[in-house]
C-alpha cells in the first residue's frame, strides 16, 4: 500500500477532474449527462476509500503467502509475453529513442393505426402534452390541449423495414382532416426542436408573417425537408371586447364589473363547492350556456350590473368582434422572431439540407432591418461541443495540477500526457471499425479517457521514479517498471473494458459510440503507453 498509495490517489483524482467539468455544464445538455458525471465522481471516491482501507485489511486476514505458487494459463501467457516480446520492445525502443377531445380522437386515430402494424412492439401516449425525456436530445413539449405524442418501440431496428413503415404511416396519417401528425425518428445529434430551424428577425409582425410564407416556401423546394411548420400559418382566436368608457361611467357601471361579467360567461366563475358523500370537493362553476362555440350574436344576451343595481345590456357599453392573432409573440436577442422548422428525411445530410436553404436565404432581397438567423441542429452542435471542449480544457489543467503536485515536476506530468493522444488515435479507429459517427456521447466518452488513461503512466512513471531513488541506474529502472507493472495494467485495463461492454453491446446508437470510444482508447493506449512512456521518461531524463 505505501508503494502505490499516492499512485492511486493521483489517478483517481484525474479521472474524476475529467468527469468534474461534465457536471457543470448548463442547459439540455447538463441535464442529460449530469447523472453520470455524478454518479462516476461518488463511486470512484467510495473506491478509493475502500482500496487504501478495506482492501489492504482483508488482504493481510484472507490472503495466505504461497510458497510455491502454480500460475494459470493466463498467468503464464502474460509471463511469457513480458519476458520475451515486451522486453525485446522496451529494450529496442529504449537504445532507439527517437520518435384534448379532437387531439383524443386524432390520437386514437394514430393509435389504432399503430396498432394493426405487426412491426411495432408497444406504443405510449400524452395526450395534452409532451413524452416525458425518453431520448437525450428530445425537448419536452409543455401542456397544450392541442398536442399529444406517442413514443412507439419497433420489435426490430432494420433501417429498410423501419424507412418503409415511415413511409406508410405518413400517407396514411396525411388523410386525417384537422390535424398535424409528424413522424420523427430519434437520431444522435444536441437537443434540438427539429433539425432545420430558420429564425427570422424584424419588428413588424405582419412583414414577419409574409417572411415567414416565403422561408416555408424554400424550405418546400428544398429536397430533404418534411415536417415543415410555421408558427405564423395558423392563427387563434382572441375575443376584443372595445369598452365605451364615457358611456359606462355615465350609466355608473364600474369597467371592472364588465371585464368580470365577460369573463364569466365564456371562461365560468367559481361561486361555491359541494362535497359528496365520500367527501370529495367540486367547484360550482357558472358561465353562459354556449350550445358550440361562441357567437357574436350570444353577447346580446349577457347583462351589467351598475353601481345603483341597473341590468344594462353589454352590447350598449362596449362593441365585441373576434380577431385572429398570432399563437405566440417569439422574441430572440430582444427582436421580434419567428421560427421555421423541419426535419430531415433519411438518407439526406442535415448540414447538406440546411446549406442549399441558407444559399436560397441568401439570394432574398431582405427590407432593411429584417435578417435571418440560422438555429436548429447547426447551432446546438455548436453550442454542446464548444461546452464539452471547455470541459476537455479544464479537466486537462486541473489534471495537470495534480500531477505537478505528485511528481514535484512540470515535466514528468508531460509524459504522463503522452497517453492521451495515443488514446484518441484508438478511439478514432474503433469508431472507423464498428460504422459509427462521432456522435455527443462519443464526445462524452473522449472527455472520460483524458481522465482515465492517463492513470497507466501515472503507475509507470511513479514507480520508476521510486527506483532511481533506490539507486538503480534509468535502464534497469525503466525495464524493471514496466515488467513489474505490466500484469496490474494489463487486468486494470480489462476489468474496465469488461464493465463497458454491456453499454457497448446493448446501448444502440446512442450509448454505443460512447462505449467504443472508451474501448478503443484504452487498448491502443495502454499497448503503446508501455512504449511509448518508458521511451520519453529516458528522453526527459537526459535532456535534463
Amino acid at each position: 500500500t505505501n508503494q502505490i498509495a499516492w499512485a492511486i490517489v493521483s489517478a483517481t483524482a484525474t479521472t474524476v477532474l475529467a468527469f468534474v467539468p461534465l457536471m457543470m455544464m448548463g442547459e439540455v445538455t447538463g441535464d442529460f449527462i449530469r447523472s453520470m458525471p455524478v454518479t462516476v465522481v461518488y463511486t470512484l471516491t467510495a473506491s478509493l476509500l475502500v482500496a487504501l482501507t478495506l482492501t489492504p485489511f482483508l488482504t493481510s486476514r484472507l490472503l495466505k503467502i504461497e510458497k510455491t505458487k502454480k500460475e494459470s494459463k493466463i498467468q503464464k501467457l502474460l509471463s511469457y509475453f513480458i519476458e520475451v516480446p515486451y522486453r525485446k520492445t522496451l529494450k529496442y525502443v529504449l537504445s532507439h529513442s527517437k520518435m384534448i377531445l379532437m387531439t383524443d380522437q386524432a390520437t386514437k386515430f394514430v393509435e389504432s393505426l399503430l396498432a394493426s402494424r405487426k412491426e411495432i412492439d408497444r406504443f405510449a401516449a400524452n395526450i395534452g402534452r409532451g413524452n416525458p425525456r425518453v431520448y437525450y436530445n428530445i425537448i419536452e413539449k409543455q401542456q397544450q390541449s392541442n398536442v399529444a405524442q406517442i413514443f412507439v418501440q419497433l420489435k426490430e431496428t432494420n433501417l429498410e423495414t423501419m424507412a418503409a413503415l415511415i413511409s406508410d404511416l405518413r400517407h396514411e396519417f396525411s388523410k386525417y382532416p384537422g390535424a398535424m401528425i409528424k413522424i420523427k425518428e430519434l437520431e444522435q445529434g444536441p437537443p434540438v426542436e427539429a433539425p432545420i430551424a430558420i429564425k427570422v428577425l424584424g419588428d413588424n409582425l405582419d412583414i414577419l408573417k409574409e417572411y415567414a410564407i416565403e422561408v416555408e416556401k424554400m424550405f418546400l423546394t428544398t429536397e430533404g425537408t418534411i415536417n415543415i411548420e410555421n408558427p405564423l400559418r395558423t392563427s387563434k382566436t382572441d375575443l376584443v371586447v372595445n369598452i365605451n368608457r364615457a358611456k359606462a361611467g355615465m350609466l355608473g357601471v364600474p369597467l371592472v364589473e364588465i371585464d368580470k361579467t365577460v369573463r364569466a360567461c365564456i371562461a365560468g366563475l367559481t361561486i361555491s363547492k359541494y362535497t359528496d358523500e365520500i367527501g370529495k370537493e367540486f367547484d360550482i362553476v357558472i358561465r353562459l350556456p354556449f350550445e358550440e362555440k361562441p357567437s357574436l350574436a350570444d353577447f346580446d344576451k349577457i347583462y351589467v350590473t351598475s353601481v345603483i343595481g341597473a341590468q344594462i345590456p353589454l352590447k350598449q357599453l362596449a362593441s365585441i368582434e373576434f380577431k385572429a392573432s398570432p399563437q405566440e409573440i417569439s422574441h430572440y436577442n430582444l427582436n421580434r422572431s419567428v421560427t421555421q422548422t423541419a426535419d430531415v428525411l433519411p438518407g439526406y445530410s442535415v448540414d447538406l439540407v440546411t446549406k442549399n436553404i441558407i444559399k436560397k436565404l441568401d439570394s432574398y432581397n431582405w427590407q432593411k432591418g429584417y435578417r435571418y438567423y440560422v438555429g436548429g441542429e447547426l447551432e446546438k452542435r455548436d453550442e454542446s461541443f464548444g461546452g464539452m471542449f471547455k470541459a476537455i480544457i479544464i479537466a486537462v489543467i486541473g489534471i495537470f495540477g495534480v500531477l505537478v503536485l505528485q511528481f514535484k515536476s512540470f515535466s514528468q506530468p508531460l509524459i504522463v500526457f503522452s497517453a492521451i493522444p495515443l488514446a484518441i488515435i484508438g478511439s478514432i479507429w474503433a469508431l472507423l471499425i464498428t460504422g459509427y459517427s462521432f456522435s455527443f456521447t462519443a464526445f462524452i466518452g473522449l472527455t472520460s479517457l483524458v481522465g482515465i488513461v492517463v492513470n497507466n503512466s501515472i503507475i509507470l512513471v511513479d514507480y520508476t521514479n521510486k527506483l532511481r531513488e533506490e539507486g538503480k541506474d534509468l535502464i534497469s529502472a525503466l525495464k524493471e517498471a514496466g515488467e513489474t507493472r505490466f500484469r496490474p495494467i494489463i487486468f486494470t485495463t480489462g476489468t474496465t473494458i469488461g464493465g463497458l461492454l454491456p453499454l457497448t453491446l446493448q446501448g444502440g446508437t446512442l450509448w454505443a459510440p460512447m462505449g467504443w470510444t472508451i474501448i478503443g482508447g484504452l487498448l491502443v493506449s495502454t499497448f503503446l503507453t508501455l512504449v511509448v512512456v518508458p521511451v520519453l521518461y529516458r528522453v526527459y531524463s537526459r535532456a535534463f
